[in-house]
């Protein structure tokens, strides 16, 4: 397991104690989920788990109906 030393002013640091204090958690722990978090590259379970689920939700098609056609484009 490696380690990064982090700097924070003052204010910040009392924060994250106090908030770390109230999930019972170390500061360090807090981080490491925070960093894996913003790290993920994929959905949720929770978020895929809806896909489908709004049986009235119209389709691309219906939604891009009423856009007109694309202009012409050139070979490049």
């Amino acid at each position: 397991m490696s380690q990064i030393t982090v700097y924070l002013d003052k204010e910040t640091e009392e924060k994250l104690r106090n908030l770390t204090k109230s999930l019972d958690i170390s500061p360090s722990e807090w981080v490491a989920a925070l960093i894996r978090e913003k790290l993920q590259n994929e959905w949720p379970e929770s978020v895929i788990s809806l896909a489908g689920t709004w049986s009235d939700f119209p389709t691309a098609g219906a939604i891009r109906a009423d856009l007109g056609t694309d202009t012409e484009r050139k070979a490049i």
